[in-house]
């Protein structure tokens, strides 16, 4: 008999209840925007790179109480807001990032998205040659196994997966000719599933799977770490995943294969998260933020039409978040801190040095 509790709260929802709900829609008046506009006036008169931006640097003391709640929703209820709708065109490509990554100073603490130093990636299509520049291994059928940073920059689907944050948030600038629809679903009622209908596999999924860092560290392609799936601390749940890291473990010489209980758990994971998923479109000028320790995130395959100027483009963040939850202790082999509030997760920086 299992001992695993259910997780309660509003962050084990269904795609069904989230496709009615609005708790999760936050539209900006013309009062925020205007003080939006007032803080790229600003930094446009210091005249920095969006990079170098402090949170003094973009004052939104208008927008305190809206950001206060968001940041709320984000850590103690259905762990995803949508900020709609941000007038992308009235913006140079130089003011939109200001915009954005001020933006996130005000939310929490912005991190590395790669060993390149990367702060704001920019997710599009970037077509043939993305193994070579993003990382790819040959599989000993003879096929191509790509990391998810160079997945990430194809027009292919991706599967459920959570990244090294506790909140990504993606800008929408523009969208493709077709597709590239957003799917979520929430990790804390993915539990509860498998809890009801096979608590054993729910414990394999407590138990650590090998993941590799492939195509994330600068010189740490072939490291492996153990981690599971599903964690607690605290009364407070988490999940990182991504089948892709799980994969290119196993293409490691040495790495322990994954046990036929562990094969049947990932099946039932993807399998639930399906069932539970729902999708949301994001047009331009919407700002999508999802706590990866509850929400997985997804995306449907697009097609570019440059004719018509429905060129797929977000802006990603990563942050680490001032209200966010406490990890249990052997999550620091990714996360490096595991206390509540504490900067914590992305990519590291210390393989930069020669």
């Amino acid at each position: 008999m299992s001992q695993r509790q259910k997780i309660e709260g509003a962050c084990a929802w269904t795609g069904a209840e989230m496709r009615e709900s609005k708790r999760w829609i936050v539209e900006l008046s013309a009062d925020d925007l205007a003080a939006l506009d007032a803080a790229v006036a600003h930094v446009d008169r210091l005249d920095r790179p969006w990079h170098d931006i402090r949170r003094e640097d973009f004052p939104l003391d208008g927008l305190a109480d809206r950001l206060a709640a968001a940041r709320e929703e984000l850590e103690e209820g259905s762990g995803m807001v949508k900020l709609r709708t941000i007038p992308v065109g009235r913006y140079s490509e130089a003011q939109l990032k200001r915009l954005y990554y001020g933006l996130g100073t005000h939310l929490g603490h912005l991190l590395f998205q790669n060993a390149r130093g990367e702060l704001m990636r920019e997710i599009r299509d970037e077509g043939a040659g993305i193994g070579e520049r993003y990382g790819a291994v040959k599989t000993e059928g003879g096929g191509t196994f790509l990391s998810s940073y160079a997945r990430t920059l194809s027009n292919g689907a991706l599967r459920f997966h959570t990244d090294r944050c506790d909140v990504v948030g993606l800008l929408c600038v523009r969208q493709a000719g077709s597709g590239g629809v957003s799917k979520l679903a929430s990790s804390a009622a993915i539990h509860n599933a498998i809890l009801e209908r096979r608590p054993d596999l729910l414990e394999v999924l407590f138990q650590p799977y090998f993941r590799s860092r492939f195509g994330e560290e600068k010189g740490a392609e072939q490291v492996a770490y153990p981690l599971p799936i599903f964690g607690l601390r605290d009364g407070k749940f988490t999940s990182h995943y991504s089948l892709t890291y799980i994969e290119a473990a196993e293409l490691i010489a040495g790495v322990p294969k994954l046990s036929e209980a562990q094969r049947e758990a990932l099946a039932m994971l993807q399998q639930v998260a399906e069932e539970l998923s729902f999708e949301m479109v994001l047009e331009p000028g919407d700002i999508q933020l999802l706590n990866n320790h509850v929400v997985y995130h997804g995306r449907t395959p697009f097609t570019d039409d440059a004719a018509s100027g429905r060129s797929r483009l977000l802006y990603r963040l990563w942050l680490s978040m001032p209200n966010s939850r406490p990890l249990p202790e052997d999550h620091a082999i990714l996360w490096r801190d595991t206390a509540p509030g504490a900067p914590r997760g992305g990519i590291g920086q210390e393989w930069l040095v020669a």
